[in-house]
């Protein structure tokens, strides 16, 4: 398992039990306004203090195809725990926060420790713990209530780019029935570099629709890295504990733009 596993977890270049009760789309046929359309969507609000996820992770790029364990755990607005394990055997975990994100990976023995900084240099595009839980949980990454955005029917879905004049292009895919968000993707072309993030379905709760499965996929270049979530298991408002501990001898890693 190569360094940054965890971390393409996160941010890909960085969540009831799967059933069939898969909540009802629709297709877009009629033009809403940019405004109605965003305004629906956060009416679909997540109103949970805290969510435990059991899912199963498939990960694959150019050189391997992984099928791992997760546990995500998070404490909205506040903290989000992922652990991996393979066999029974935790092969990584990563901790984030608003201020910094951990993580440590045991193949390799190493770990990484800073703040968004860091990674948005890396990564080329803004990060913060907001655009990590909403892409966690199916909402829109960016506050779309700020900036302009055109608004045209593809595929069915409403589909809002933002209008700008960057080098980074981002838009985000709307179903009709609810609102909900199908794909959100950041694209920059100069760098040769895309993420897209899919919802295929999603589950009503009493605490809001949550995706049943979530596709990141992440291009530069010739490369293509997928990471696959499916949901096993979710409960919601429990007392979860975050523990997170770096073993002892593991080597810090540096992340460069």
């Amino acid at each position: 398992m190569k360094n940054g596993i965890i971390l393409l977890v996160f941010v890909s270049v960085l969540l009831g039990c799967k059933s069939k009760a898969a909540l009802a789309e629709l297709g877009a046929t009629n033009e809403l306004s940019t405004k109605k359309i965003i305004d629906k969507h956060y009416d679909s609000s997540k109103n949970f203090k805290t969510a435990y996820i059991r899912a199963s992770t498939h990960y694959k790029d150019d050189k391997q195809s992984l099928t791992l364990s997760s546990e995500i755990k998070i404490k909205k607005d506040e903290i989000i725990l992922i652990s991996i394990r393979f066999l029974g055997i935790t092969m990584a975990k990563g901790i984030i926060t608003p201020t910094e994100v951990k993580y440590y990976e045991k193949n390799g023995s190493s770990y990484f420790e800073g703040d968004y900084t860091t990674l948005s240099d890396w990564l080329g595009t803004d990060l913060n713990f907001d655009k990590v839980q909403n892409m966690l949980i199916g909402q829109a990454m960016d506050d779309l209530r700020v900036g302009k955005f055109k608004n045209t029917i593809e595929d069915k879905f409403y589909k809002l780019e933002e209008v700008s004049t960057e080098n980074t292009q981002k838009s985000f895919y709307f179903e009709a029935s609810n609102l909900l968000i199908k794909k959100q993707e950041i694209d920059q072309s100069n760098l040769e570099r895309k993420l897209s993030v899919s919802y295929p379905e999603y589950k009503d709760y009493k605490e809001g629709a949550l995706p049943l499965k979530v596709i990141i996929e992440a291009f530069h270049k010739k490369n293509k890295t997928s990471i696959s979530l499916e949901y096993k298991n979710i409960t919601f408002n429990e007392d979860l504990s975050f523990p997170y501990s770096v073993p002892g001898g593991y080597d810090r890693i540096y992340i460069n733009k």
